[in-house]
């Protein structure tokens, strides 16, 4: 399946939900986990570029996460990525795009050295 790499390096990121568990089966509440069955979160952030901004659902393995990330974090996401899927469902087509990084790191306090200068 194709992979879109997303360049993050001009965009402002935070978070607007923290960390949950991705459920892949909303029936049976069956967590998601990747191939080395290490467990997928989803965290929505803020993706703000090119005068837009976006509210994205971003998949991470557990692992991935660091820092505390509370609602309004600044944050870095390693690694993202774009997937389109479409599928069908009871009839009907669906379509999207998937967005899934290797980490996604915590940059508060970042900066506080920097401004105190």
């Amino acid at each position: 399946m194709r992979q879109i790499p997303v360049d993050t390096s001009a965009a402002t990121v935070m978070v607007a939900k923290p960390a949950q568990p991705k459920v892949r089966d909303r029936r049976t509440g069956e967590i998601a986990t990747d191939a080395d069955g290490v467990k997928l979160m989803t965290v929505d952030v803020m993706f703000a570029a090119n005068e837009d901004v976006e509210i994205l659902s971003v998949t991470v393995p557990e692992t991935g996460i660091s820092g505390e990330l509370v609602m309004g974090t600044p944050v870095a996401l390693t690694g993202l990525i774009a997937r389109p899927w479409e599928n069908d469902f009871n009839g009907q087509r669906r379509h999207g795009i998937a967005f899934r990084a290797v980490a996604i790191t915590s940059l508060a306090g970042a900066g506080a050295g920097a401004e105190a200068a």
